[in-house]
């Protein structure tokens, strides 16, 4: 019985009685009124299951367990009351998507096997829960490691553009960040099938014949299509699909849809792209800035702009020689890792993680490079200069 329950009424006897009546079978946490119960559930939480009264002063049922799903949503809400009228209930479901409604004066019995069911509901969405973020990272896991191996040019693209993009969107707060981030990480999964060699001139900005322009135009919705089968990464897959639509409407998909009809993750991850293509081809951030105005009717203005604070802002950086030994999470590859026959392992510009640098070993280990590693690391301030 490690699940916690929380009694929430405006009167100290009422809650005494749920603790004398239930306390064998629950493990129960009382609290008086709801700005209490918002505390309770601040200081002692999380819940899985909340049984609140409707009439109390101040913050009633309705506002406590409306604040209570901000706050908590996985939380199963109860709502006893003495005045079952319709509307109340209506409120109450509408607002605080409560799983039960009760009345008041409610049988022990019939309060408890409420609470049994709402434990199950609970037990039900962490298994949900659990089991679907498992199923997400490990198929994101799975794409991206198959990318990094077959295209490290794609993957070192991808990379870089995950943290441009994540940056770009917290300027604008949105809520599902992590659906955008994803995007940009997954957004050149597409480009499995694509030549090395095709990639290079694209992010060299070098011209592209017949054949290889149309691959290109293909690769978001290959991209698309093989994410769109994934439970909740639905709104992800349509992000890549639109990561070549232009806000004024031309590009691909070839469709009506302009200006703000397009995802703000796919307005996002445009702008984030082209930034990074320009700069790879060996121009300055001011620079890059100035080609993305010169086409301004391509982009969103608003995430022009935010990635002007976001670049005026950027950590500043200093080249540093390091062992693979010496890498930490703050840095990033400052170039090619090539192997010691001349073939490209990884792209500079990808973010240092445990499995770069597990890979990084691997490589050292079985002969394939040398150390010391080319990285940008962030300039530490040190105290009192």
């Amino acid at each position: 019985m490690n699940e916690k329950i929380l009694f929430v009424d405006d009167e100290r006897n009422i809650l005494d009685g749920y603790q004398r009546a239930l306390r064998k079978e629950f493990r129960i946490e009382t609290a008086v009124g709801g700005v209490d119960g918002l505390i309770a559930l601040a200081s002692q939480g999380p819940f899985a299951v909340v049984v609140t009264d409707m009439r109390m002063p101040g913050m009633d049922g309705v506002q406590f367990l409306t604040k209570l799903k901000e706050k908590s949503p996985d939380t199963v809400r109860i709502m006893l009351t003495g005045n079952a009228d319709q509307q109340t209930a209506i409120e109450a479901v509408n607002e605080g998507s409560i799983f039960r409604f009760l009345n008041k004066p409610c049988p022990t019995e019939t309060l408890a096997k409420a609470i049994w069911s709402g434990l199950e509901q609970h037990r039900l969405i962490m298994a949900e829960k659990e089991l679907l973020g498992k199923t997400l990272s490990g198929s994101i896991q799975m794409l991206t490691d198959v990318l990094s191996l077959v295209n490290p040019t794609a993957f070192g693209r991808a990379s870089r553009v995950r943290r441009l993009v994540k940056e770009i969107a917290a300027v604008f707060k949105v809520e599902n960040v992590w659906q955008m981030e994803i995007a940009a990480m997954l957004s050149q999964v597409g480009c499995i099938a694509i030549p090395e060699e095709t990639l290079a001139k694209v992010y060299r900005g070098h011209p592209l014949n017949e054949d290889e322009t149309r691959m290109m135009q293909h690769h978001p919705q290959t991209g698309s299509d093989l994410i769109c089968h994934i439970p909740r990464l639905e709104p992800v897959a349509e992000i890549i699909a639109y990561q070549d639509k232009l806000f004024n409407g031309a590009g691909i998909p070839f469709d009506k849809r302009s200006g703000h009809e397009i995802p703000l993750g796919s307005r996002i991850l445009k702008v984030a792209l082209d930034f990074d293509k320009l700069t790879q081809s060996q121009i300055g951030n001011a620079e890059a800035i100035r080609v993305l105005h010169e086409h301004i009717h391509w982009y969103d203005p608003n995430v022009i702009r935010a990635l002007e604070s976001v670049v005026a802002s950027e950590t500043r950086y200093e080249l540093k020689l390091l062992n693979i030994d010496q890498l930490t999470p703050d840095m990033t590859l400052a170039e090619d890792i090539l192997s010691v026959k001349g073939l490209l392992l990884i792209t500079k510009g990808q973010e240092v993680t445990r499995s770069l640098c597990l890979r990084l070993k691997n490589f050292k280990h079985g002969g394939a490079i040398t150390e010391p590693i080319k990285v940008m690391a962030p300039i530490t301030n040190v105290v009192g200069q």
